[in-house]
């Protein structure tokens, strides 16, 4: 581990430990969030802290060996499985996926016949890809996800921009059941969990139940208590992105040190090859500009920040969120695990001590909105825009504001997702702010493309949500 200046790197790591256990019950407090657990790695040495409780309905505690879901974390693991395909020479990233799953298909034909596994791990196949619709619990449920897709909508050419791709992931999880001829999760524990030492990593809720497992928290009507969460994972069919996988923050850790240490497991046997990690961490798509990385790797998010290079990825599932990061050149990696309310605050509180003192790396200020500020051409960004899980409207009052309503659809509806109304204000171009928090955050939106009228073509959070027709 490198120092970043003349302070011996361990001596800061028991530092920040001692601040860890000390700040982490009242962070978690500030921010209402009932529990999480942290690990830290630094070089070989990792620190690990927790706090809160599992479930406000039960008062247990959370350890440091608690199992939190990690949500789309997960993605970063369907990656390697893949990668580890393309190491072995039985896949070919810019081949079409219908070499690979003939009877892969989507509305869309041309589309289809177009799009490449490298394509799903970079999020630019372009097709609708919040499709969370439930095939089962048995072994061939990917295999029945994919006759799901075949009505689903293309929203751009692929690899023409950026967007997030859930679908995406179980498609990839099933190119690895096809040439492996395994279940994905049978798949993950041969291949990742064992050889790494992953042994706090459950499957599904059957692997979870024995282990000290934590309950999400959800808020039902806007202002009420967090409640827990009636369902505690999604469909098995969407497990590749991140529906029901839960471990402990050091089980996280050791999958971030093997791609910290150039492929290799802790026994010093080869997972990855190295020119492969190296790969999966090179950009593939710039992002839009909405605070969410610099860019897109093959599974990892990329970041460049003041002082030097992160990458990571975060997950979020019914009512818990998850973050990973790693600083590849100061070998530094941070795993931090919640169960509902404000998450994001504790992140940027822990992460941004962590990140800077033992790697020097600066997390840029969450934005804020500057209610004063003048939305130029407003008329640009009135529309609705629609996608599978939301319908967000962009209207103008007759004092020229703008407001964004957004209504969940499908399964985000069925799981009690709250409505959400704010205005939106000016901040870089075609970015704009909203000025009431979602979850604590004031994420930017982005409204990107022409409808041939003057018009956005796609409001971004991250997904491309289209215009709707009129």
């Amino acid at each position: 581990m490198q120092k970043t200046d003349g302070t011996d790197p361990l001596n800061r790591l028991e530092e920040i430990g001692v601040w860890l256990r000390r700040r982490l019950p009242d962070l978690l407090v500030e921010s209402q969030v009932p529990g999480a657990a942290v690990a830290v790695r630094a070089g070989d040495q990792v620190i690990e802290a927790a706090a809160g409780v599992l479930s406000t309905a039960t008062g247990v505690d959370v350890t440091v060996d608690s199992l939190f879901q990690i949500g789309s974390i997960t993605k970063v693991i369907t990656a390697t499985l893949v990668m580890q395909l393309v190491d072995e020479g039985r896949l070919d990233l810019d081949v079409p996926v219908r070499a690979v799953l003939p009877e892969f298909r989507i509305a869309d034909e041309e589309a289809t016949r177009r799009i490449t596994t490298r394509h799903l791990l970079s999020h630019v196949a372009g097709f609708e890809g919040d499709i969370f619709t439930d095939t089962g619990k048995g072994d061939n449920c990917l295999e029945k996800y994919l006759d799901v897709l075949r009505e689903v909508p293309q929203l751009f050419g692929p690899g023409a921009m950026f967007s997030y791709n859930n679908a995406g992931y179980c498609v990839l999880g099933r190119i690895v059941e096809v040439l492996r001829e395994e279940p994905f999760d049978v798949c993950a524990r041969r291949y990742l969990f064992t050889p790494l030492g992953m042994s706090h990593a459950a499957s599904d809720p059957y692997e979870a139940i024995v282990h000290r497992t934590a309950v999400g928290h959800v808020e039902t009507v806007p202002g009420a208590p967090l409640e827990p969460t009636r369902v505690w994972a999604l469909a098995r069919s969407n497990a590749p992105a991140g529906s029901m996988l839960a471990m402990r923050p050091r089980d996280l850790l050791a999958f971030a040190r093997m791609h910290l240490s150039e492929g290799r497991g802790p026994d010093g046997g080869r997972v990855l090859a190295p020119a492969t990690v190296e790969a999966m961490q090179r950009p593939q798509v710039t992002l839009p500009d909405i605070d969410q990385g610099t860019a897109w790797g093959l599974g990892w998010e990329l970041f460049d920040l003041p002082g030097g290079r992160v990458i990571g990825h975060d997950g979020n599932t019914i009512g818990q969120s998850a973050f990973l990061r790693l600083v590849p050149e100061r070998d530094v990696a941070v795993a931090i695990v919640t169960n509902g309310g404000l998450s994001r605050r504790v992140y940027t509180e822990i992460a941004g001590r962590i990140l800077g003192d033992l790697a020097g790396v600066h997390l840029p200020a969450p934005s804020v909105p500057d209610v004063d500020a003048r939305v130029a051409e407003a008329s640009r960004y009135v529309g609705t825009y629609t996608s599978s899980s939301a319908q967000t409207t962009v209207s103008r009052d007759t004092a020229g504001r703008l407001w964004l309503e957004r209504t969940p659809r499908g399964i985000v509806a069925d799981l009690d997702e709250a409505p959400y109304r704010t205005q939106l204000v000016g901040s870089r171009g075609d970015t704009l702010l909203p000025v009431e928090p979602e979850r604590g955050v004031h994420a930017p939106l982005a409204f990107l493309g022409d409808d041939g009228q003057g018009h956005a073509m796609y409001l971004h959070t991250g997904r491309a949500e289209r215009r709707a027709q009129r």
